[in-house]
């Protein structure tokens, strides 16, 4: 007789949330698995800005309300992502009507209005926003990305940002949300930016560390050592975008049809010591979301390498439990 496969997020109650991205289809064929094994969802490009308004003043909340509805309806918590970022951003908000640059005022009322209307519609159902997005550049002799949004505001649109989503809905928590989050160079960004933002006075409840990784990095010690510099700054953590990619950026082979078995073993071994890590943590990380739900459906396919299938998670393409489901529940 099988052994009953035990729920994922019950397995860290009273720890943090675990969560999964989503999409409406995903929800309509997998909606009893989300339901058993995620007590937190994020819209994977659902909510995003070019998504929920591509024309000024038109507003498609359709597929936004499905995912809402349903999370509503099964008690599972939503984090809304996201409100400001330099992509999935329609060219009209950042142009006035003959298509110029848009002035400061015109961009701060077009995103008051959009901040306003979103988060609104979603009071008291959404328990947490990433709010600014990936503002910090990569490279080592910047720190702002040069966006429209930086253009156009300066600086201090982060700021802007922060307090429109607060007036909107002042019981969300609030998250600046990151990739390559624990490379030295950029968490001292991050860190800074964040630590900024709350000497201002900005309502930044959080900081979010998308957590792309792979099996071979970041080191343990290098994902701790940004969680101890996050977290000195009194703010929530969450995991936001979690996956662990068998491939290294740098690997293009496209002949796997599925991970090799020091590939399989790295993962397991890896998502172990991982949470491990985060219950370590757990006064700090308050929830821990995959960037997906099981190996059937993952934005890694086809990234970076066309016509290559990745293996991130923790169920395997027919949402059955790996090796590494088994490691983490256990802690």
């Amino acid at each position: 007789m099988p052994t009953e496969i035990p729920s994922l997020h019950a397995a860290f109650d009273n720890k943090f949330k675990i969560g999964a991205a989503v999409h409406t289809k995903l929800l309509h064929a997998e909606g009893e698995f989300i339901t058993k094994h995620y007590n937190s969802i994020t819209a994977e490009n659902q909510m995003k800005f070019e998504e929920l308004q591509p024309e000024e003043g038109r507003y498609t909340f359709e597929a936004a309300d499905e995912i809402v509805d349903f999370a509503v309806g099964k008690g599972i918590g939503v984090r809304g992502h996201t409100l400001v970022w330099h992509n999935q951003t329609p060219e009209w908000v950042f142009q006035n009507a003959s298509g110029a640059p848009a002035s400061r005022e015109l961009l701060l009322s077009r995103l008051k209005e959009h901040i306003d209307t979103v988060v609104g519609r979603y009071k008291g159902q959404i328990y947490a926003w990433d709010v600014v997005n990936e503002a910090i550049e990569d490279k080592s002799d910047l720190v702002m990305r040069d966006t429209p949004w930086l253009q156009l505001l300066g600086e201090d649109y982060l700021l802007q940002a922060f307090q429109m989503a607060h007036e909107a809905d002042a019981e969300a928590l609030l998250f600046y949300n990151d990739y390559n989050e624990t490379d030295p160079i950029k968490r001292e960004k991050i860190y800074n930016l964040v630590r900024s933002l709350l000497e201002k006075g900005a309502p930044v409840h959080g900081i979010g560390m998308q957590g792309h990784w792979n099996i071979h990095g970041p080191s343990i010690e290098e994902i701790r050592l940004a969680i101890e510099r996050y977290a000195s700054l009194n703010v929530q953590l969450h995991i936001t975008e979690l996956d662990l990619s068998v491939f290294q950026f740098e690997d293009r082979r496209t002949d796997l049809t599925a991970p090799t078995a020091e590939m399989a073993e790295l993962q397991e071994r890896r998502f172990e010591e991982i949470f491990q890590l985060f219950r370590e943590y757990e006064s700090s990380i308050t929830s821990v979301t995959f960037w997906g739900a099981a190996d059937n459906y993952t934005w890694l396919d086809h990234f970076p390498v066309r016509g290559r299938k990745n293996w991130p998670f923790v169920f395997d393409q027919h949402l059955q439990p790996k090796e590494s489901f088994w490691r983490i529940i256990k802690g």
